[in-house]
């Protein structure tokens, strides 16, 4: 059994940003972009959007998604994936992709997805890369991440990472809230108690590490920024409409 679930968490109370999965840019809802990108994805044998809201429903039922109803008392999108994931036995990889990052690239999902099907070694992949500009690392709202020679995380955290003296050059990675999961996993990963760790950097993905779980971190040259707050919806507008008149004017 090697079939891949994709699921698209989403949920309409974000506090610093109430409706964010419905928000209108270039004339689509945030989240359908979201789903577009993923249906676009060679590897996925299924795609669920997993909310609590029945708006949310309403409008995916409405331009095609399959989605899944969820528990309002979720705290988090992996808590949410999982629910979908306990009900869907038939598929041994389960695809995290975060609601909130329009741009992501379905090649990305792609090598997740491979990464688990050929090592059996690797209980959950992630994804990362370097910083554009390295002082962007310098923000607690910018997650990093260390690796080890095998490129699996040592550690993830909101400070800047690893300490570098003056005389050294380091490549800070920018960690992509995106993970690939194999479904046993992720049902325990769920149950565990939140650690010290996780508490302290409010991080949840150090709760595999807490519980030595490997995590492989998948290195890419670029990454694909979220959508945190209506001035970041705005950008994305802008950098869309450029696109589109860059596609016109060849």
């Amino acid at each position: 059994m090697s079939k891949a679930l994709g699921v698209i968490p989403a949920r309409w109370g974000s506090t610093r940003f109430p409706g964010k999965p419905m928000y209108s840019i270039a004339g689509k809802p945030l989240l359908r972009h979201v789903w577009e990108r993923c249906q676009r994805a060679k590897k996925l044998d299924a795609l669920i959007i997993a909310t609590d809201d029945k708006r949310i429903a309403k409008a995916a039922f409405d331009w095609g998604a399959e989605f899944a109803l969820t528990s309002r008392s979720h705290r988090s999108g992996t808590d949410r994936v999982a629910e979908v994931a306990r009900h869907a036995k038939r598929f041994a990889f389960v695809i995290n992709i975060q609601g909130d990052e329009p741009l992501v690239d379905p090649r990305l999902i792609d090598k997740l997805v491979e990464k688990l099907r050929s090592d059996r070694r690797i209980a959950i992949v992630t994804a990362a890369h370097p910083f554009a500009n390295p002082t962007e690392a310098e923000s607690p709202n910018q997650n990093k991440v260390v690796v080890d020679r095998n490129n699996c995380a040592l550690y993830f955290s909101r400070s800047i990472i690893p300490y570098s003296v003056k005389s050294s050059r380091v490549c800070y990675l920018r960690h992509q809230g995106i993970y690939g999961f194999r479904r046993r996993v992720l049902l325990q990963f769920v149950k565990w108690k939140t650690g010290p760790l996780e508490r302290a950097e409010s991080l949840e993905q150090l709760r595999a590490l807490e519980n030595s779980v490997r995590v492989h971190v998948l290195l890419t040259k670029h990454g694909s920024l979220g959508v945190d707050t209506l001035a970041d919806a705005e950008a994305l507008e802008q950098k869309l409409a450029r696109a589109q008149r860059r596609v016109r004017s060849r």
